[in-house]
């Protein structure tokens, strides 16, 4: 019997989704929020303790051949970082951006401002762990990160594992329309 190499059954899994994918019905939440240009389009903020980092990961986006919004700041002054978390969400929220990046200090209060905005799903990451599970089993679509409790080296690694990750579909699909079906009842609460 021949065992196949890790590339092999990557290959498998992948031709799998993607005929699961195009068996979806419309408007299932394993259908990606892409903008209506063919280029990739990121939004991306911070607030004052995650500018630094904000300005790397920007740049390395834009060399990557993404679209960037930069939703600001736009320097080191001291902000607030709702206020940031709530633009970066509502341009992945109506469509204007595949995915969002918020940095904040340690990226947990972007989280919960995020997660309150319909449609986004923000997960909060610090290791390449939680970033792949983040996008494979929960199709998250905004990534927050902690300046203050991750280096740049680091925070490059997760962004790039958690673009390049794709939804898993599958049983997590089903996990992901309860999650949706929770905020639904709540919008028209």
């Amino acid at each position: 019997m021949n065992q196949l190499t890790d590339s092999e059954l990557q290959a498998i899994i992948k031709e799998v989704i993607s005929r699961n994918l195009e068996k979806q019905p419309e408007g299932t939440s394993i259908s990606l929020n892409r903008s209506q240009t063919s280029k990739k389009v990121i939004a991306i903020g911070s607030d004052h303790g995650g500018f630094n980092l904000k300005e790397v990961l920007k740049s390395d986006l834009q060399t990557d051949g993404y679209e960037v919004i930069d939703c600001g700041t736009f320097n080191q002054e001291a902000c607030d970082y709702p206020d940031f978390a709530l633009e970066v969400a509502r341009q992945v929220s109506t469509g204007k951006a595949w995915r969002g990046v918020m940095i904040d200090g340690a990226g947990i209060g972007s989280c919960m401002v995020a997660n309150k905005v319909p449609h986004v799903r923000a997960a909060i990451c610090y290791d390449l762990s939680s970033a792949m599970n983040s996008r494979e089993h929960n199709d998250a679509n905004l990534l927050t990160l902690g300046a203050g409790l991750i280096g740049t080296s680091l925070a490059k690694q997760i962004l790039k594992t958690w673009l390049s990750t794709e939804f898993g579909g599958g049983r997590h699909a089903k996990r992901v329309d309860k999650i949706d079906s929770i905020e639904q009842k709540f919008l028209k609460g």
